[in-house]
């Protein structure tokens, strides 16, 4: 689990790095290709079998994987790798907390709130359209959430998610094509855009499905929720993203708010599950 939110953060600094030579566009471009080749290669879809009922979701999933990674790249080039990462981590956290109605979920909503008005906070330098960007990376992830379990439902194994990776790869062979003309990459550039692709896509994905063999899904995600710290701290480290101790704060509240909404959403999962079989 650490690898692999250490490789899907270094993946976002090393694409970084390529950003003054492709632009987030080039970058997040090559970065789908990779991903679909990969996803592809796991999943092995069925593309002609699909039924309508089945490409539909699909599509939806297609065009979230688009947006999603577009909004989170830019964002990151304008507002820096741990602020950008730390305000998409409110996608799962609102679908965690948009379902429930503990007041331990309304004292993390309301936490989260405050913390994001603290990283958003107005100043001269506050680039707020990144920071709208970071929240529509985040409004992406819920979606991709709630799009995923229906696929899910209606496709056996990774062929959904591979079909949508490989319908995402697609729609920026146009755009991805022109970005790459007009912005001829150095081999440096091109480089980091492959590697942050293998390192965002490819390791996470490996590495995911070997701890979801060792670890509850419950305590899977609650350590996700420490990828905004891994992201501060390699922005840091890499690309010289120092963060003021307001912000580091505020995302220690984020990080908090969604470990305890998701570990708690377990809990009452497990209970109502035990309730039920008392029942029966």
């Amino acid at each position: 689990m650490v690898g692999s939110g250490l490789s899907t953060q270094a993946g976002a600094s090393v694409a970084a790095l390529a950003f003054p030579v492709l632009g987030p566009v080039g970058v997040v471009a090559v970065r789908q290709w990779v991903a679909a080749v990969v996803l592809l290669s796991a999943g092995r879809p069925r593309l002609r079998s699909f039924t309508a009922a089945q490409w539909r979701p699909v599509l939806g999933l297609a065009v979230v994987f688009a947006v999603m990674n577009m909004a989170l790249y830019t964002a990151i080039d304008r507002i820096g790798l741990g602020l950008a990462v730390t305000l998409e981590f409110l996608g799962p956290l609102t679908v965690v907390l948009s379902s429930s109605r503990r007041r331990i979920d309304l004292v993390c909503a309301l936490a989260a709130s405050a913390a994001v008005v603290v990283l958003a906070r107005p100043r001269p330098s506050t680039d707020y359209f990144g920071i709208g960007l970071a929240l529509l990376a985040a409004v992406c992830w819920g979606c991709y959430i709630l799009l995923n379990r229906t696929v899910g439902e209606r496709l056996p194994g990774l062929q959904g998610s591979a079909a949508a990776a490989a319908v995402s790869g697609l729609l920026y062979v146009p755009v991805g094509t022109v970005v790459l003309w007009l912005h001829r990459p150095t081999a440096g550039a091109l480089l980091c855009a492959l590697a942050a692709g293998v390192l965002s896509s490819a390791v996470p994905f490996l590495a995911d499905l070997l701890a979801l063999r060792r670890v509850p899904a419950s305590f899977f995600g609650i350590f996700m929720s420490v990828n905004p710290v891994f992201a501060a701290l390699i922005g840091m480290l890499v690309l010289d993203q120092h963060l003021g101790w307001a912000s580091w704060s505020a995302v220690a509240v984020i990080v908090t708010a969604n470990a305890v909404a998701v570990g708690t959403a377990g809990d009452r999962s497990r209970e109502k599950t035990d309730g039920h079989k008392a029942h029966c």
